[in-house]
């Protein structure tokens, strides 16, 4: 055994000189967690300078919950009419639910839907969307989009946080950190749903890990969508005021002998949101004032299109009093889940959506809304061209997280263009690979937002929508 010299223990001094953060590092982290507060605490909402400016000042995000059939909407697949009923060939490329679903017993169905090319651009687009395809040379096309998941919860969190678990912050959340609001009578960012429940609850709006000033707040559909927003019956505003600031200043002194207050920094904006929203919400959804030519053009007070039309005639409303981000879901659950009734159910969902959002694109441009708002219809996948239930009169198709089709307008979007080339099966892309974290990368540049400068501090990280980067697709950017 050979002899080794007795070293002597490093004395505390030297062992943080040596350290890899040094104690430079260890202040630094104390004092971006303290200047995190106290932004948060002056005023999370205010605006914020874009990183990029002269992009889109506000985004209305358009949510089909289930996975809409890409080959019965928006991609033409003349390949399945020639196997109509036969099998689906063996596919490569594809693991998971869809690889091994696609090995087992299938059978290949062809769109019953009549498909054409429309407007300069040529964009095949099914009969379903009459009213849609209209405009189609304002949308940009995102084909062949994969996520981590064939399952709905992991799809949806995916899709809308970046992550297939949940517990990170939203699209809508990082957006409104990023940006503040440019209206502090109303939340930054709110959510129009049509009843509970939706896939993965809340946390598919929720703030994650951000503070949670920056998370959706739900709207109701319907005449009521904020409960108990005027004052008790003998409460006057001033004397709600006079409690408010009492309760404030109780938060206040409470936060400020303690380091993680994030929820109480929210619960303090929040009180004075709600209070400032009773003066103006109740114009805000009172859309007794609109024409009724507007009314008409969402599909108001029409059967199929009322409910919709209604949300989307909000989100409009919203956007024109400096709302940074509204989201709508359409319907509640996952009525676009297709594993049958193709030719049943899908088309009433599409008449639901087609004319109110058609509406809703014509009024943002009329009113010279459109080009610095970002509109994005979304889904949490695609769908597969065969059908499992090999019993079913009405089919349907399974789940497929390789080929989810989304479009962009608005904003500084190119109009007609279209990236991503989905193969003979639309089962997934051919060529490009594209991936939700370049759609999220290109999201937040549209909104003036760069990817690796819009980062939190979160467990000794710093954390970002697109996790280790996406590619902007630049081919869709104006």
């Amino acid at each position: 055994m050979s002899w080794q010299p007795f070293q002597a223990r490093p004395s505390r001094r030297d062992f943080l000189c040596e350290s890899y953060l040094g104690l430079g590092g260890i202040a630094l982290l104390d004092l971006l967690a303290s200047d995190t507060r106290a932004t948060a605490t002056t005023n999370p909402l205010m605006v914020k300078p874009a990183h990029l400016p002269g992009q889109a000042k506000r985004c209305i995000f358009l949510f089909m919950e289930g996975g809409v059939s890409q080959m019965d909407t928006f991609e033409y697949v003349p390949a399945l009419e020639k196997l109509d009923g036969k099998r689906m060939p063996t596919n490569r490329g594809t693991t998971g639910a869809v690889g091994t679903v696609g090995a087992g017993p299938n059978r290949v169905i062809a769109s019953p839907y009549k498909f054409a090319r429309y407007g300069e651009s040529g964009h095949w687009m099914s009969e379903l969307f009459p009213h849609l395809s209209t405009r189609v040379d304002e949308l940009a096309w995102i084909h062949g989009i994969e996520l981590g998941s064939s399952n709905h919860g992991p799809a949806v969190y995916h899709a809308l946080t970046g992550h297939l678990q949940p517990g990170s912050p939203s699209v809508g959340s990082w957006v409104t950190y990023g940006l503040g609001s440019e209206n502090q009578n109303l939340p930054g960012f709110v959510v129009v749903g049509q009843g509970a429940p939706a896939i993965g609850g809340a946390a598919q709006w929720g703030n994650g890990f951000l503070p949670a000033s920056y998370q959706g707040t739900l709207f109701r559909n319907g005449p009521t969508p904020i409960v108990n927003l005027n004052p008790q019956p003998g409460q006057s505003l001033d004397r709600q005021r006079e409690e408010l600031d009492l309760l404030r200043w109780l938060n206040e002194r409470h936060a400020a002998q303690r380091s993680a207050t994030s929820e109480l920094e929210a619960r303090i904006a929040a009180y004075e949101v709600a209070y400032k929203m009773q003066t103006e919400a109740p114009d805000l959804i009172d859309i007794s004032g609109e024409s009724n030519a507007t009314k008409n053009l969402y599909g108001i007070d029409q059967a199929d299109t009322d409910t919709f039309g209604r949300q989307c005639l909000l989100a409009r409303r919203m956007v024109e009093r400096g709302v940074r981000f509204v989201k709508l879901l359409h319907r509640r659950g996952k009525p676009w889940d297709q594993h049958g009734g193709i030719k049943g159910k899908l088309p009433q969902l599409c008449r639901e959506v087609d004319q109110p959002i058609t509406g809703l694109l014509h009024d943002l441009g009329s009113r010279g809304l459109l080009e610095d708002t970002l509109v994005v219809w979304a889904s949490e996948m695609g769908r597969t061209p065969w059908d499992s239930n090999l019993t079913q009169s009405d089919p349907g198709r399974d789940h497929n997280n390789y080929a989810l089709v989304m479009w962009m307008a608005g904003g500084k979007v190119r109009g007609g263009a279209s990236y991503g080339k989905p193969d003979e099966w639309s089962l997934r892309s051919a060529d490009e690979h594209v991936h939700i974290r370049d759609v999220h990368a290109t999201l937040l540049h549209l909104m003036g937002l760069d990817q690796e400068a819009l980062t939190y501090l979160h467990a000794g990280r710093f954390d970002r929508l697109t996790d280790f980067g996406g590619r902007v697709i630049r081919e869709i950017l104006a």
